[in-house]
């Protein structure tokens, strides 16, 4: 049977480690016991005086990702006043050998010894070289599940795996997994749940989206859109998402489109806002028109805009000028 003597008892944070006596050997280092993502040692060296050491288990992975450690230190003996020894807060502290933390003890411990070691934080660099993160930030382990289900999704559209379904677009096809699209969208699982043209099929035609800005929505509904391709395809996005009722996406696409109004994209803006029901799009393009008098630098397009854009709205675009400029 294992000696208990080095065995280190662990719960998520707390390390205690128990001694019955220290008097017959000059150094004793404990098992290895796992705290976060590491395993541990605590060791005790008698010399003049006795030095108390914490040091993660050398490996490959601890010199590539070494501990940056915040911890307490208490120290129990059984005999004297039975008041323990107490290191300070140890904050931030890159521990990768046997050397990195030393506690000198120069108060004769006797009796049986609790070394407890209570660990506040610790963290990680960050691979992209920016802050140390800590491996018990709230909704960590949450964010590493999510990274790797993400991973995976983008795999199986990238890669096609065990795609059932194909979009026709206006310019060619690609593959896509229904239960994604179902579980994204309850239209396409209506699509999905009744006996039409794509269950029986395996086909969804969607003739008003290209080749591109379709594999941009499936990049999207899968977690993997990459930025410049949801600003080059936002508006075949905000269509989409209307069009098969994604909440999320026209969301996004209205928050994007809020962002870089100009003279060149204000009208169209102004007309999407409309017909999609994006009420602060269309307030900040009306603003933009009236309130900061851009109205007068597009003066051309506004009368193509007029002669062409639902009455309704070009009602709306006069009532912001007369309420505007009424008191000029």
């Amino acid at each position: 049977m294992k000696d208990s003597t080095y065995r280190v008892p662990t719960t998520s944070r707390l390390a205690q480690w128990r001694l019955d006596n220290l008097s017959s050997c000059s150094y004793r280092r404990s098992d290895p016991f796992k705290i976060g993502l590491w395993n541990w040692h605590l060791a005790l060296e008698k010399n003049r005086i006795l030095l108390l050491k914490l040091y993660p288990e050398i490996s490959s992975f601890t010199k590539e990702n070494p501990p940056i450690a915040s911890f307490v230190i208490r120290v129990l003996s059984s005999i004297g006043d039975r008041k323990p020894l107490v290191h300070p807060e140890v904050r931030d502290q890159v521990l990768k050998n046997n050397d990195d933390f030393i506690w000198p003890i120069d108060i004769p411990l006797t009796g049986k010894l609790v070394i407890d070691v209570e660990f506040l934080d610790l963290k990680t660099s960050s691979s992209q070289g920016g802050e140390p993160c800590s491996i018990w930030a709230e909704g960590s382990s949450g964010r590493r599940s999510n990274s790797a289900a993400l991973d995976s999704l983008r795999r199986m559209l990238t890669e096609g795996i065990y795609t059932d379904i194909t979009i026709n677009t206006s310019n060619g096809r690609v593959g896509a997994h229904r239960a994604v699209l179902a579980a994204r969208s309850q239209v396409f699982r209506s699509m999905f749940s009744h006996n039409l043209q794509e269950k029986e099929l395996s086909t969804i035609n969607i003739s008003d989206m290209t080749v591109e800005s379709c594999q941009a929505l499936l990049d999207y509904l899968y977690g993997s859109i990459e930025p410049q391709d949801f600003l080059d395809h936002r508006l075949s996005l905000l269509r989409a998402a209307d069009k098969y009722d994604i909440a999320d996406l026209k969301e996004a696409c209205h928050v994007s489109l809020l962002e870089d109004i100009d003279a060149k994209n204000v009208l169209e803006r102004l007309q999407n806002a409309s017909l999609y029901q994006l009420p602060e799009l269309k307030n900040s393009c009306l603003k933009y028109l009236v309130q900061f008098g851009r109205i007068f630098d597009i003066h051309d397009d506004f009368n193509v805009f007029i002669q062409c854009a639902d009455r309704e709205l070009i009602a709306e675009v006069f009532q912001e000028i007369l309420t505007t400029w009424k008191g000029f």
